[in-house]
């Protein structure tokens, strides 16, 4: 971020040129990838877009279905939404075939042009072979420049294709052994949907990163998704997760389970709990709401405020605040609407129209904040110009007071598996103190959850808690230099 535009990210009265107000628009905490397959289907394709349609806050730059019809693989893709993408009933009834292999896209590697979004279809002289990730790899750089100078040629600029050179170039004489030896190349955070002409193959990083499930449905076929919630759209049953470490083929003969490597560390990504993945999810045995809720009644057992009433910020924080609510003793109110219908509206002329647009994605309730002390939960601070904004909106409606209560530690330091924060000059708690951000934000106080409250309030702690205390659980690889200069340009004032 240029220093000029830093100084006027903690000026609230400056205000930002538009190309400036999409920086800020644009960058938010943002889950790479949704992943969603089926096997031994009738209507594969269709239950796949309803499963997408389930894991579309995974990604909405572009969605794609790749259907094996006995043998033959044919795919539909496209930028947008699902829906966008699948507008035309054609686009799917074309997509015949009893398996699929389906994704969402957020792009944290690559650009979001067409070439990107996956899943990706390889057409090789002894077969077709589909392939869907959703992760980031740390080595990809590395392996890519390996790749290009022994002859390989990528047709996207997406670190998932080169899970597939890799494959291809392995002299394993068997298919299985050459997908391991190419996963045990690979580092960082990966879960891979990979499609052959007889089964689909479901794999997870050492780390577990990113979450992957198994369902059945009541005629046997079987479904692989990255959340739960999406199973229950389509009337599958949850089986079984995914393990890190584990290789697990689905087909006609049904799940066969083998492990790729014995060196694991499980380290679930805590921002799935707080953040990214549904309330009705659950991930490792643990239900998403009830991980939010927690977290909420702990943070008010930590921050005590002396307040009127308890909002949540639409939609991933209203968990946390129901729970704040009922430890607090305080109401729980509806003090801020989303409108879940409103496309982006950042990319507008002058400073009217940006609090125009900021106005129709969310509204405060006038008749519930008007001259109240509110207590207002939020999931997390990256920025702050979010925060900020949403402060101002409260106050102009007639709030008293706005005391800013975060179900996370502060964000310090960036993501390297999968999530699209990876400079410390995007977190606004990278070089600020608590009380320079609750004044950077307008707020009357400003609290987080502590890290051991987090781990409480989730339930175990076989977590990745890198964003708050910047221990990585796996070497960075192609992106350590990168890292250790940030850490050079940004110091924490204590």
């Amino acid at each position: 971020m240029p220093n000029e535009l830093k100084e006027k990210h903690l000026d609230q009265s400056i205000d930002l040129t538009a190309e400036e107000w999409v920086h800020f628009e644009k960058k938010s905490l943002n889950e790479e990838c949704g992943l969603f397959g089926v096997w031994g289907h009738p209507a594969a394709a269709r239950l796949t877009y309803f499963g997408l349609h389930a894991l579309q806050h995974r990604g909405q730059e572009g969605a794609g279905i790749l259907v094996n019809d006995n043998g033959m693989m044919k795919r539909h893709r496209g930028l947008g939404l699902v829906t966008e993408v699948f507008r035309d009933e054609k686009d799917i009834e074309k997509l015949t075939g009893s398996a699929t292999i389906g994704h969402v896209r957020y792009a944290t590697a690559g650009g979001s042009d067409l070439n990107n979004i996956q899943p990706f279809h390889f057409d090789f002289h002894d077969g077709a072979l589909g392939l869907a990730h959703n992760g980031n790899l740390t080595n990809a750089t590395t392996l890519r420049c390996e790749l290009e100078k022994s002859g390989a040629i990528f047709s996207s600029n997406s670190d998932t294709e080169i899970l597939m050179h890799l494959i291809r170039r392995s002299h394993h004489p068997e298919f299985m052994g050459r997908v391991k030896e190419a996963l045990n190349t690979v580092q960082g955070g990966f879960a891979y949907l990979i499609m052959t002409k007889d089964s689909i193959i479901a794999a997870l990083d050492p780390n577990g990163f990113r979450p992957l499930s198994i369902g059945k449905m009541s005629n046997g076929a079987i479904v692989v998704a990255s959340e739960t919630c999406a199973f229950d759209v389509v009337g599958a049953i949850w089986i079984q997760d995914v393990q890190p470490g584990e290789i697990i083929e689905i087909n006609d003969k049904g799940i066969h389970v083998e492990r790729f490597t014995e060196k694991t560390n499980t380290t679930i990504c805590s921002m799935e709990y707080i953040y990214f993945a549904r309330p009705d999810s659950n991930i490792a045995g643990v239900n998403v709401h009830t991980a939010r809720k927690r977290s909420g009644r702990i943070l008010a057992q930590e921050a005590r405020i002396d307040a009127d009433i308890v909002i949540g910020v639409p939609n991933s924080s209203l968990s946390a605040a129901s729970g704040y609510a009922e430890e607090s003793g305080l109401p729980y109110e509806m003090g801020l609407i989303k409108n879940q219908y409103v496309a982006r509206t950042f990319i507008q002329p002058t400073q009217e129209l940006r609090e125009q647009g900021v106005r129709m994605k969310l509204s405060a309730v006038r008749g519930v904040v008007e001259g109240k002390r509110v207590i207002m939960v939020d999931d997390s601070i990256v920025r702050g110009t979010t925060s900020r904004r949403i402060v101002r909106l409260l106050k102009d409606a007639g709030a008293t007071e706005v005391h800013v209560a975060i179900a996370s530690p502060a964000i310090k330091y960036p993501c390297f598996y999968g999530i699209d924060i990876q400079d410390r000059d995007e977190l606004i708690a990278a070089s600020h103190t608590n009380e320079e951000i609750c004044e950077i934000i307008g707020a009357d106080s400003l609290n987080f959850l502590s890290q051991d409250g987090l781990v409480e309030a989730i339930g175990h702690d076989k977590l990745c808690l890198a964003y708050f205390d910047g221990n990585y659980p796996t070497p960075l690889y192609d992106y350590e230099e990168e890292y250790l200069d940030s850490l050079r340009k940004n110091v924490v004032k204590l």
